[in-house]
């Protein structure tokens, strides 16, 4: 089984040095890039390749570009930006990356420069990363000596500057939109679309923002091919990509797989099944802000278009399990309280309904939930739904608390019957 983007990961060593990195055929896709293709035929490449967005949105990465002016009417500086701000809870694969093999990174990013013929590229980092920074500007550091960064790359009379930002800590960062605000020195709030970014971006000049993982693809989608990559999957998302699972499972952790394998293969596979002594109640499939699946979901295909079949969305691609030792209301209440926390204000229904939200759940856990809480509740998942809020992070919160009211809803029930949360005085197996 092929696993490009990790093969030469070991966290149990140092990353590659930039010699390293050359070595194991690091650059040769920056030198076939820039050498042999133009600008166009890169974004056709990825396009074909059916890589779709790692941050989340699962949008064809090619066609994202295709969107940015070219020629000799467009207007520079144009943007290229690395979303580093890896903070939706449960989600931890781009740090592998980051840590594991920063030039991977580096390499992906200034191809992608090249196709759209970016000027200024950043890396926004998330402020925890402290590790992942300190390599990264080191690699920086190499790349720009080697020729790799800076005026005229490789003799094409083309040139890229690149740049480490750390964030301020905020989940809102994440959103691409708030993220240019926050690189401009502004609140992170987000921005009404359109224009999209790739138009009117970082101070209002073409810009494009893609996640840690989808950039790590780009050397490897130009070194060997659209088709390659496309056989790589097990579905029509083109390539590999890193699934994680947290949880009481026997092996919590993160795998380069085939786009496309199964819930079951990769919880029991590789994940080793549930701890011993419990059972699998329920799944966020894709990070903190997407919907429960349950056991009848076992055998969905994680890819984009199955697993948003299913009722849920494939996110970030890492699991959260939840146990039958652990109690739904809390779990959920847990969740909502650092979305309303992280809310940035900015929308009403955002702003006022999810610390609504979350002190319905804390009085329903508490044991002082009442019968309408639940209809309360029910409104707010439809209020705070798509096409309600300024962005997505109060429809994302709201995904995990409609789907637990689906399946849980007895668990609900029980708080505000016995007045009080079955779990607690219970020993935790």
């Amino acid at each position: 089984m092929e696993r490009p983007l990790t093969q030469h990961i070991d966290l149990r060593r140092p990353a590659f040095t930039l010699k390293e990195y050359e070595q194991a055929g690091g650059y040769a896709a920056l030198k076939k890039a820039v050498k042999e293709l133009t600008p166009k035929e890169v974004q056709q490449v990825v396009q074909d390749s059916n890589l779709k967005g790692r941050g989340g949105a699962g949008f064809n990465t090619g066609l994202k570009w295709s969107f940015v002016p070219m020629g000799d009417e467009a207007r520079h500086p144009k943007y290229l930006i690395a979303n580093a701000d890896e903070m939706e809870p449960g989600t931890f694969k781009d740090r592998l990356l980051l840590e594991g093999n920063p030039h991977q990174l580096i390499e992906g990013m200034i191809i992608a420069a090249y196709a759209i013929q970016a000027d200024i590229s950043y890396i926004f980092l998330r402020w925890a990363y402290k590790k992942a920074a300190h390599l990264i500007r080191k690699a920086l550091a190499e790349a720009y000596e080697a020729g790799y960064l800076g005026e005229n790359i490789l003799g094409s009379g083309w040139g890229l500057q690149m740049h480490l930002h750390t964030g301020v800590g905020r989940y809102m960062c994440g959103e691409e939109t708030a993220l240019l605000n926050a690189l401009e020195g502004k609140r992170a709030t987000p921005r009404s679309k359109p224009p999209f970014p790739q138009v009117s971006g970082l101070f209002g000049k073409p810009t494009v923002v893609n996640n840690v993982e989808t950039f790590c693809c780009i050397p490897h989608i130009v070194s060997n091919g659209a088709e390659w990559f496309k056989g790589l999957s097990k579905s029509e998302d083109g390539g590999t990509k890193i699934y994680g699972v947290s949880g009481k499972v026997k092996r919590p952790g993160a795998w380069e797989l085939p786009m496309g394998i199964t819930m079951r293969e990769l919880l029991e596979e590789h994940a080793g099944g549930m701890a011993n002594g419990y059972q699998l109640r329920g799944v966020l499939p894709g990070g903190a802000s997407t919907d429960f699946l349950t056991t009848e979901h076992m055998d969905i295909k994680l890819d984009f278009k199955s697993v948003a079949a299913a009722g849920s969305r494939l996110g970030t691609g890492t699991m959260i399990v939840m146990d039958d030792a652990t109690c739904p209301v809390g779990f959920v209440h847990n969740l909502q309280h650092f979305f309303a926390q992280e809310s940035c204000g900015w929308c009403t229904p955002c702003r006022e309904g999810l610390p609504w939200v979350e002190k319905i759940l804390l009085s329903i856990e508490k044991g002082e939930g009442r019968e309408e809480d639940l209809d309360i509740l029910s409104l707010h998942t439809k209020m705070l739904g798509p096409g309600n809020t300024y962005c997505a992070l109060a429809t994302g919160a709201m995904e995990p608390l409609q789907s637990a009211l689906k399946y849980f809803r007895e668990d609900f029930e029980r708080h505000i019957h016995e007045k009080s949360c079955p779990w607690n005085g219970h020993e935790h197996r």
